[in-house]
């Protein structure tokens, strides 16, 4: 394909007559759209573009991947209630091209490397698309299910197993940070500037980052992931001080960001990973961490009454006041937010045992809870119509829609990168892979906390940048394991 390219080329470029063409052929091209732009019709403006994009997914997949990380965060998503039916563009259609592109490459025999293939994580993410699969068939609304299956396919394959690939060159994944973030800090400015027209009011920071967020929980935990990123930047000292500086730039507007937007759940993530960070500094041993937990577990069972009662007590609402703010993570009596949330996760237990092993069906929760919800857990914002959200957790949505294999896997996919991300630090002697290692093992760990009270890899604004991190440290693992072999092997050292 790529000779036919060249020829094509060399006969249009490469002669007069082939030159002559070429200008007929943009004369015609630029003498229909003038004729159709004073008909007030604008489609044809769109087919240079098509055909410059049709060509790189062909002949350069690598700058499709990162065009879409480029256009990701400013992507608006366009939902049709009634049926569940919702696309974010122009992100999701150039995923599914992606997606569609790689189905044919199999066809066509190309092979997958066995090495990715046959990592722990790969086989792990594999068992969850199966088993999604499963559970489709077994659903309650197979066409909401096969729908939220497709779409999660059209996040993995392009993010997980082509990123892998993608990765296989280092610098790919600085790149692939950098071009999520610049267009980010456009959102930001956007966010705070309608905020500022608000006085950064702490309600109005639940909405200012409309159309680009649904809301502030999406956009904070998309901050919180990408903080640990720029942090590793400013901190690598095998970067340039020009890159060192831009980074602290990029970190001080995140963070600047983060604290706007009243995301409780996103700080709380960040400081936790700011704590396993110590952890992994100070190489703190896993027993000593599992004995300090289960001291915690031990007082919090036997003061747990006094705890509940002080829980009760607390009404600090949300408030404009940081230290105020935090103290309303607390509030479980009349902190409608919190209140909401557990109405949700009661109501995904309830469907949990109601079909322990498949079910309702991917996809299927904000459609099925409503008749397990009690009214005594009922708040001001709870509803019966199935469009406001989900089960706000990425463990528990899974239990209740796929059962408990659903959420099992879910947790063996996070126990798994944490693993392998660990591994990655400690066995090289590089100090970029270690920088990178580290930077994204804490990214993920603030999306995993988060994940215990929000959902959102239901999204191309979250599932860009967390499958893509998950290939970077599987595409770590495998290929700067295999340069450290060779190296070895070279110089006859074992590890």
């Amino acid at each position: 394909m790529n000779s036919k390219l060249a020829e094509i080329q060399s006969y249009l470029f490469g002669n007069k007559r082939g030159i002559t063409i070429l200008y007929v052929l943009s004369a015609i091209f630029i003498g229909m759209n003038c004729y159709l732009i004073y008909r007030d019709i604008y489609y044809l403006l769109f087919l240079p573009p098509f055909l410059v994009i049709l060509y790189l997914y062909f002949y350069s997949l690598d700058k499709i991947l990162l065009l879409i990380v480029m256009v990701t965060p400013v992507a608006i998503n366009i939902t049709q209630f009634e049926f569940n039916v919702g696309i974010s563009l122009p992100s999701e259609p150039l995923m599914l091209g992606v997606l569609l592109l790689f189905i044919m490459k199999l066809f066509y025999g190309n092979k997958i490397d066995s090495r990715m293939l046959y990592h722990p994580l790969t086989i792990a993410v594999i068992l969850q698309l199966v088993w999604m699969l499963i559970t489709s068939m077994t659903s309650d609304l197979p066409l909401v299910s096969f729908k939220h299956l497709l779409a999660r396919l059209w996040f993995v394959v392009p993010f997980y197993f082509l990123g892998i690939q993608l990765f296989r060159k280092r610098s790919n994944i600085n790149r692939f940070v950098w071009f999520y973030a610049v267009p980010l800090i456009g959102v930001i400015a956007y966010t705070t500037y309608n905020h500022s027209q608000f006085g950064f009011d702490e309600q109005a920071g639940h909405w200012v980052m409309e159309p680009f967020y649904n809301d502030h929980t999406a956009y904070g935990a998309i901050l919180a992931l990408m903080i640990p990123m720029f942090f590793g930047f400013v901190f690598g000292k095998v970067y340039s001080k020009r890159t060192r500086v831009f980074a602290f730039i990029v970190l001080s507007i995140l963070l600047g960001a983060l604290v706007l937007s009243y995301c409780r759940a996103a700080w709380l993530s960040l400081a936790f990973a700011l704590g396993v960070l110590f952890i992994v500094i100070f190489r703190i041993k896993l027993k000593w961490i599992f004995f300090v937990s289960v001291i915690f577990g031990f007082v919090f069972y036997i003061f747990s009454f006094e705890i509940l009662d002080r829980l009760e007590k607390n009404r600090q609402g949300p408030s404009a006041n940081f230290v105020e703010h935090l103290r309303s993570i607390s509030n479980i009596s009349t902190d409608n937010s919190n209140l909401e949330r557990i109405n949700r996760w009661q109501s995904a237990l309830r469907m949990f045992e109601d079909r322990p092993v498949f079910g309702y069906g991917p996809g299927t929760y904000q459609f099925e809870y409503a008749p397990f919800q009690r009214s005594e857990e009922k708040t001001l914002i709870s509803t019966n119509a199935g469009d406001k959200g989900n089960a706000h957790s990425e463990y528990i949505g899974p239990l209740s829609e796929q059962g408990l294999p659903g959420m099992l896997l879910v947790m063996a996919i996070v126990v798994l990168f944490i693993r392998t991300a660990m591994r990655v630090y400690r066995r090289s002697d590089d100090p970029e892979v270690r920088m990178l290692s580290l930077s994204l093992m804490l990214a993920l760990i603030t999306y995993f906390l988060h994940g215990t009270m929000n959902n959102f890899l239901d999204t191309d604004k979250a599932s860009v940048p967390v499958w893509g991190f998950m290939a970077a440290i599987v595409a770590l693992d495998i290929y700067e394991k295999q340069s450290v072999e060779i190296t070895q092997a070279e110089t006859g050292v074992k590890e």
